[in-house]
């Protein structure tokens, strides 16, 4: 935040301005610090506060100014005061009209009446409106100043957190400087009362600090998160080993992790967009979303596009507005939008009265223009939906193409399903070899999805469960033999999925992993037999 931008504002005598934050304590402070500073403001302030509650507070003689509860009576003490003083003023808003009730024009009138003796008075007065929210009516915008009062930054909560470890002598400290900068990375976007309470919680669970303890601040964050009613926070255990295949998007990823930390300014590198992934779908798009929380240790938040929409006028922007800013809030943070092209369908139509294209431009305005690391992850089915402007290059860092998992790709998904269940060594007794098993069950499941792979396993359990027997090899045949793939109920569209990212896309899969898939596709589609620039990462 910008102290000296405040001071100039207060030395040029604007009358009223206006703060919105939820730290009182942490605002007051940093006024005070300014108005008392001869080096900033030249003429030091006296300070008062008030509430509804106990009126006008004179900080400098401690002392309350009595009948001064009413905001009408405040306000003329402050126009008869003859020294130089700032008031800040709490929860002033409730007087300007919130949430369908009706404003007090009485209050509202009175506090156009004094603007003139603050703006060319004798002395040098300013009043400070605090409040949770923004609420300004229309007919004071002209007077009142907005000033943004951001979050805590980095140094402060470092600060904080080192203050705590000081106080605080019996805990264990085995944090090394860069566990210490992850953790108080990851207390970016709380108050910092909120990275107060994360921390102590983490000291009081086991009489130490460690790297272990990052999931507690994000925790906290989780609840920043669910006040939201937007945002969805998603709990994630899943790895990149819990991913058969797509090994260029997954090291694509991995290179990508800490680029938002200080060992990374080193190097200048850029803190990574975001990723748009496409393909067919049951090819692992969604679960390599939330696979990267877990590598990454950053939260996932779940954008629903269906929750932002509402039927009030102005709604469904103001919804757009908070999501995103309570994403930017927690950042680094991940932005999951899963099936992108159904939140985005009614842009061009004029059934909502151009909602749907004023929140697809408000998106796109924030991807083009944020500087907070938050990384958005999304993924689409229907690509050919998808308006033009959201795929140029600048919104995202790249657009990956999942097609049908490869031979070697389907025999990594088998090995990884069957591992997963057959604990039991009942259960697994005539299973020799997973490895060997694999192997020929993959090339006999060829045009099959990962989410088809599954089911193969899943079935086949719950045949030799239902016989009460162990699981045997031709089970797994069976259950392959019946299943018609997606690749064969939905073929025209994997080929028109396929012709969009053969020049368009880079494929998730590694250049020496492609092989060809089911001849009656390939036939069709010679010229793209694998959907995709086929880079390496």
């Amino acid at each position: 935040m910008s102290t000296y931008k405040l001071a100039n504002l207060i030395r040029a005598r604007f009358p009223m301005i206006y703060i919105t934050t939820f730290e009182e304590d942490r605002v007051t402070k940093y006024i005070k610090s300014v108005v008392t500073d001869e080096k900033q403001v030249k003429f030091p302030r006296e300070v008062f506060t008030w509430t509804q509650t106990n009126g006008l507070f004179n900080d400098n003689t401690q002392k309350g100014i009595n009948d001064t509860a009413c905001p009408c009576k405040a306000l003329e003490y402050i126009r008869k005061y003859d020294k130089d003083a700032v008031f800040i003023m709490y929860d002033f808003h409730v007087n300007f009209g919130p949430k369908n009730r009706q404003p007090d024009y009485n209050v509202i009138r009175k506090v156009r009446d004094i603007v003139p003796d603050l703006k060319l008075g004798t002395v040098r007065k300013t009043i400070f409106f605090i409040s949770t929210e923004l609420l300004i009516p229309e007919s004071l915008q002209k007077e009142i100043t907005i000033f943004d009062f951001a979050l805590p930054n980095l140094e402060e909560i470092k600060a904080k957190f080192e203050s705590m470890i000081n106080q605080n002598t019996g805990v264990v400290n085995e944090l090394s400087e860069e566990d210490k900068d992850k953790l108080c990375k990851a207390a970016l976007g709380l108050t910092l009362q909120e990275a107060e309470s994360a921390f102590a919680l983490a000291m009081v669970n086991d009489g130490k600090i460690s790297i272990k303890d990052l999931q507690v601040v994000l925790e906290e964050k989780v609840q920043v998160i669910k006040k939201t009613g937007i945002l969805e926070f998603i709990h994630s255990n899943y790895t990149m080993k819990d991913i058969g295949g797509l090994d260029n998007l997954k090291n694509w990823l991995l290179k990508r992790n800490n680029s938002w930390s200080e060992k990374a300014k080193k190097y200048c590198i850029p803190a990574p967009k975001g990723v748009l992934v496409t393909g067919v779908p049951g090819c692992g798009k969604s679960l390599t979303a939330k696979a990267m929380s877990t590598i990454w240790g950053l939260p996932l938040l779940k954008l629903d596009f269906g929750k932002v929409f509402s039927g009030l006028v102005g709604s469904s922007e103001e919804n757009m507005r908070r999501a995103l800013a309570t994403a930017e809030a927690v950042a680094p943070s991940i932005l999951w939008i899963d099936e992108i092209e159904k939140g985005l369908s009614g842009i061009g139509s004029n059934g909502d009265s151009g909602v749907s294209s004023r929140i697809f431009g408000q998106f796109l305005t924030w991807m083009q223009e944020k500087d907070s690391p938050v990384f958005v992850i999304a993924t689409a089915n229907n690509i050919s939906s998808l308006p033009p402007e959201l795929l140029r290059k600048g919104r995202f860092d790249e657009i990956f193409f999942v097609d049908l998992p490869t031979e070697d790709e389907r025999k990594e998904i088998f090995k990884l399903h069957l591992e997963r269940r057959l604990k039991d060594k009942e259960v697994a007794s005539e299973i020799v070899s997973v490895k060997n098993l694999c192997g020929e069950l993959a090339k006999m499941s060829e045009g099959f999805i990962g989410s088809e792979i599954e089911q193969v396993v899943v079935s086949s359990l719950c045949d030799a469960f239902f016989e009460n027997r162990p699981l045997k090899f031709e089970d797994l045949v069976k259950n392959i033999q019946t299943t018609v793939p997606l690749s064969m109920t939905q073929r025209e569209q994997v080929l028109a999925l396929r012709a969009w990212a053969n020049v368009r896309a880079v494929s998730a899969t590694k250049t020496s992993q492609l092989n060809k898939y089911s001849k009656d596709i390939d036939e069709d589609n010679a010229a793209t037999s694998r959907g995709g620039r086929t880079l390496d990462f």
